[in-house]
């Protein structure tokens, strides 16, 4: 038995410090200035608006490509615009299936119009004209012919524009988390700096222990800036290739639809 050797238990000079704040991250937002919690708050709302628009695109562009896979495949084994029609019903995800209901549509109520009463008595009437009235029938087959063309031409490129709209619509809010969520960290990180400064300047000490813990909340909202900024530009860069994907289908979809209509339904008459 040893006697009157008193054990004594070195304490590390950080030891409170650690106590105090840990390398526990909620701990240091817990004793972060007002201004840096603040700045957390903005970026965490930041953050789960973003990831809840990435999930949601990413779930629709998921669909869109399956059921523009699946309308493609139907378009192409079969050129009966009505069977077409009747497959792509239930195509709700698809910008090329919805493209092309809206095409067809237009195409049916022009088709209509000309199918009207009022179109049959003007042809009734040019039939019965002089040696001329071949001529004359011929003339506005090609007007009416251009006209259905143009018309199914405009609506399909005010669908295409909307179409894409649709596609596009929030990724502008990643694309501003992307670009901003890092300068609000930034300033986060610039107050929490400067409070700690201003804490030595009262104190008059510049020692680690000091300074330390207000640098170390500080960083913390720099960090939080740059991991709402990453996922969401990554995430606008990967929607931005599926739009163009999407974009180029519509694109040669329309050219090889408005083939169609002219050779099946337009030349045949």
């Amino acid at each position: 038995m040893i006697i009157g050797i008193p054990f004594v238990t070195q304490i590390p000079v950080g030891a409170s410090m650690e106590r105090a704040f840990g390398h526990d991250i909620v701990q240091m937002i817990v004793h972060a200035g007002p201004m840096v919690k603040f700045v957390l708050l903005v970026l965490l709302l930041f953050s789960v608006i973003s990831w809840a628009i990435i999930f949601m695109k990413w779930r629709l562009f998921r669909k869109a490509k399956a059921e523009t896979e699946y309308f493609l495949e139907v378009f192409w084994e079969s050129r009966d615009l009505k069977k077409i029609y009747l497959a792509s019903k239930d195509l709700g995800f698809s910008p090329v299936g919805r493209l092309f209901k809206a095409g067809y549509a237009e195409f049916d109520r022009l088709r209509k119009i000309q199918a009207s009463p009022d179109s049959e008595e003007r042809k009734g009437s040019s039939a019965q004209h002089s040696s001329r009235s071949s001529e004359v029938g011929s003339e506005e087959f090609t007007h009416s012919h251009q006209a259905i063309i143009n018309n199914l031409e405009r609506s399909l490129k005010r669908s295409n524009i909307d179409q894409s709209n649709k596609l596009e619509r929030a990724l502008s809010f990643l694309a501003t988390t992307g670009n901003t969520t890092p300068f609000i960290g930034l300033f986060g990180t610039v107050w929490g700096i400067m409070t700690s400064f201003r804490g030595i300047g009262l104190k008059g000490s510049a020692s680690l222990a000091v300074v330390a813990p207000g640098i170390s909340e500080a960083l913390i909202a720099t960090a939080a800036g740059l991991a709402a900024a990453i996922p969401a530009v990554v995430a606008f860069n990967s929607f931005s290739n599926r739009i163009s994907g999407f974009r180029a289908e519509m694109d040669i979809f329309t050219s090889e639809f408005l083939s169609i209509i002219e050779r099946q339904f337009l030349k045949g008459r």
